[in-house]
């Protein structure tokens, strides 16, 4: 096998200095990407991937990576993926009290105040991120904020959220002793540089496992479009809804992916004359909501031999090909 890439990385855990080495080889046209940690003189290696993607393979390296930095590994060579601009780029003051208030936060607190974010979403009949982010429930109960003018000195309350929420959660502060006082400089002494790093790439590893396991979904539900599978035979595979794989394949037909087949299959069963009807529906009325496609075409009756749920599906699989062909027309035109 020939290294086309590695690297030396190295941690101090027990007052012992850890060292391990990242690398990239290839052979016979298979990529394979590794992890080699020395110990007391020994060698241990663990495989993380074996295969023919590269992008696959850039996948798991960053999310990988990723979980060895969190974890205080540092490399001998920077810029595995630019991560001293990155963190450049992100050392505001902001993320620090981010970082202190996941670290150090009150998780009692932090919970009465989901159980009134909760409470407060459903009154208000909002998404509860629109009522306050995790992020700022941390905040608050980290920081213990007692005036407006402290609750305002905290990242992600601005005017209009102080003027909606601010009062209600000053009064749940009463009574709580504040660790520290505001203003928050201390902050930026107390909380080490190492384990802000450290904080930084836990953030790294969340959002590169999210892309690995969107990757993931993708290449099962290509995988299952080539091997002829049905709706439910991918559904199995990849874990998806049967409503988020038709969204998913309304993005990758977008992206200039073969969808007939898999179309092919789940239409079969639908009479000709009711697709027919269903397309003539959108030529008409615009493929921007199915609703009115539903009742032009259905009237106030549910065809036969299905569920209201299942008819969507079909509209949605319809509208795939009647975009594709709008889109064509256009480009042609």
């Amino acid at each position: 096998m020939e290294v086309i890439f590695m690297n030396k990385l190295s941690r101090v855990f027990d007052q012992h200095e850890q060292i391990a080495q990242l690398w990239i080889g290839e052979e016979e046209n298979t990529w394979h990407l590794g992890w080699s940690r020395y110990e007391a003189g020994d060698r241990e290696d663990t495989i993380w991937y074996e295969g023919h993607s590269w992008e696959e393979l850039m996948h798991i390296y960053r999310h990988q990576l990723a979980m060895q930095m969190s974890e205080g590994y540092r490399p001998l060579m920077h810029g595995l993926y630019n991560e001293n601009e990155d963190l450049k780029l992100r050392s505001y003051a902001g993320q620090r009290l981010h970082c202190f208030s996941e670290l150090y936060g009150n998780e009692q607190l932090y919970e009465d105040l989901c159980t009134w974010r909760r409470q407060k979403a459903a009154s208000d009949r909002k998404a509860p991120y629109f009522v306050a982010t995790n992020r700022l429930l941390r905040l608050i109960s980290a920081f213990v904020p007692h005036t407006m003018d402290e609750l305002m000195q905290l990242p992600g309350v601005g005017e209009s959220k102080a003027a909606e929420y601010g009062l209600e959660w000053l009064e749940m502060m009463s009574g709580i002793e504040q660790s520290r006082p505001f203003p928050l400089d201390w902050v930026y002494i107390v909380l080490q540089e190492e384990e802000y790093e450290s904080w930084l790439y836990k953030q790294k590893e969340q959002k590169y496992k999210q892309e690995l396991d969107k990757f993931i979904t993708r290449k099962h539900v290509l995988e299952g479009m080539k091997e002829g599978q049905t709706l439910e035979e991918i559904v199995n595979r990849s874990g998806l809804s049967r409503r988020e794989l038709i969204e998913l394949l309304e993005t990758l037909d977008l992206e200039g992916y073969d969808t007939d087949s898999l179309l092919d299959v789940e239409l079969a069963v639908m009479p000709e004359t009711e697709q027919e009807a269903v397309w003539n529906a959108y030529e008409e009325l615009g493929d921007t909501f199915l609703k009115p496609v539903l009742h032009k075409v259905y009237g106030g009756e549910r065809p036969e031999g299905g569920s209201l749920e299942q008819v969507y599906e079909r509209l949605r699989m319809i509208r795939i090909r009647f975009r594709r062909h709008t889109e064509t027309e256009r480009n042609v035109g």
